[in-house]
């Protein structure tokens, strides 16, 4: 099966599925996107299918382990790109553990350009089609490859930016939606023919990358709605030990001592970004608001007469104010 074609069943089966669940669920402009994040939306979309493109190109001419280290450098390219284009803070700390996590995906990957033809290395049967690649297709498949973080980088931006001003869905449904209309395009454009599955365990193969992909990508968008691109790309170096753990129970493969030390480098390093995590100094501020406008809310539902309103706006902001506070108080005799 073609890379396109691939891209194109796995993201239509994700097309469905949003679009049923907007429909479902009743999620106001399913099709459109709300005003104001459009552009950004259809700016998600299609960099994120050439970032997908660009990683699945690379397989056809890089070993499994090269195209693993080269899709792992979206992390500090997102890292980088949310520091300059969105002005989100990156901290040394940060950069140190994304620099050491991406040393950790190294030990694992073992790229035969750093360690040499190993045993290790070889094992899997998509280096076998790689050593048939000459240098002109492995240049062009890591140009491709980097082609495609960057693009991909543009992708996580938009997700960050639109944050919660989309439902996740919006996200999702646009990023499906264009990569299943740039893969079907171009399958017609080059005239690739389409490969049908012959057997149903083929069938439940495709189905099962759908929906699997459908909501891996969801709660990947929620996370960038919700965190700096910095620290969510960061999340994707644990999917490596999800990879190896999987691995070893379906396939019954066994990790090596570098792969085991590469992984222990990676937890060490995202749970040292997540506990070295600390709050702007607008936050507190920001909490102290929320609790006064629920006191105001609160307390505005028990008033009686105009000298009530009066006590509220002259109490401190970040004092709850009780109920007994609120009673209008006698005149002095």
């Amino acid at each position: 099966m073609h890379t396109l074609e691939l891209i194109a069943v796995r993201m239509g089966i994700t097309l469905a599925c949003c679009v049923l669940y907007m429909v479902a669920m009743k999620i106001p402009d399913p099709i459109l996107g709300p005003k104001g994040v459009r552009l950004l939306l259809v700016n998600r979309g299609l960099c994120g299918f050439f970032g997908l493109f660009g990683m699945y190109y690379s397989l056809q001419y890089l070993s499994l382990a090269d195209a693993t280290v080269l899709s792992f450098l979206a992390p500090l390219s997102a890292a980088i790109g949310g520091y300059i284009v969105l002005k989100e803070p990156y901290s040394k700390r940060e950069a140190f553990a994304a620099i050491v996590s991406l040393l950790g995906v190294i030990l694992i990957a073992r790229p035969p350009f750093l360690f040499g033809d190993t045993n290790s290395v070889n094992s899997d049967s998509s280096d076998a089609a790689s050593s048939l690649a000459t240098a002109i297709d492995r240049i062009r498949a890591v140009c491709v490859a980097v082609f495609g973080i960057v693009l991909g980088t543009g992708a996580l931006l938009s997700m960050r930016a639109i944050g919660k001003r989309a439902h996740p869905m919006h996200l999702m449904m646009f990023f499906s939606t264009w990569c299943t209309i740039v893969a079907s395009a171009a399958m017609y454009f080059m005239k690739i023919p389409i490969v049908y599955p012959h057997n149903w365990k083929w069938a439940a193969m495709l189905i099962f990358i759908g929906l699997s992909g459908f909501f891996a990508q969801t709660l990947t968008t929620i996370g960038y709605q919700h965190e700096t691109a910095a620290r969510g790309s960061m999340g994707q170096y644990v999917q490596l030990l999800f990879a190896g753990v999987l691995e070893y129970v379906i396939f019954g493969t066994v990790p090596s001592a570098l792969s085991l030390i590469g992984a222990a480098i990676i937890m060490a390093s995202a749970i040292y970004v997540i506990i070295s995590k600390k709050g702007s100094p607008k936050e507190p501020e920001a909490i102290s608001l929320r609790e006064s406008d629920s006191a105001l809310e609160e307390g505005l539902s028990y008033t009686e007469s105009p000298n009530t309103t009066i006590e509220l706006a002259e109490t401190g902001s970040s004092k709850r104010i009780g109920h007994e506070d609120l009673k209008e108080k006698p005149p002095p005799t």
